[in-house]
């Protein structure tokens, strides 16, 4: 697995563009419970290899303790991996399964995520994602879930990208 801290860069150069990620998602359990969260980062952004890279601190979980968070978008997929109060990689390709470990400080969990539907609009630097997917966790089926992602040139970045 590919290790990352997020660390804001000091100097901008070799492609990397300061971003605003917004990250809104609803849950809904077996109950019919709907849980929502809703994020806004400072974050990076880089494409490489035909692939656009967000890399931000998400502290929506664990009880707000930081987690480097990294998005890879590819045309038809995206792969979210985190590092820090959890451990985890998730992966979303339209009608696919994948399978991974969810690590916490309370112990793992496997998980697996079945995407419904990812849409998946990206420019140069700015872009929105939208994914459904039912989450099964070691094997029963725990939620339906939405997220939706939105990154934007950071105010001071739009004046060099135009």
């Amino acid at each position: 697995m590919e290790r990352f801290i997020y660390q804001p860069s000091e100097k901008r150069g070799d492609g990397v563009n300061k971003v605003i990620v917004k990250v809104t998602g609803e849950q809904t359990d077996a109950a019919g419970d709907v849980s929502r969260i809703e994020m806004t980062a400072l974050g990076e952004h880089y494409f490489r290899n035909g692939k656009h890279y967000i890399i931000y601190e998400d502290t929506s979980l664990a009880e707000g303790a930081p987690a480097s968070t990294m998005l890879k978008v590819a045309s038809d997929s995206l792969t979210l991996t985190r590092r820090g109060a959890v451990e985890q990689e998730q992966h979303f390709s339209p009608q696919s399964e994948s399978r991974s470990r969810y690590q916490t400080p309370f112990g793992d969990l496997d998980l697996c995520v079945a995407t419904q539907r990812l849409d998946i609009a990206y420019g140069s630097v700015s872009g929105s994602i939208d994914v459904a997917y039912d989450m099964h966790i070691n094997g029963e089926w725990q939620s339906a879930n939405e997220l939706h992602i939105e990154v934007e040139a950071d105010i001071s970045e739009r004046q060099k990208l135009n």
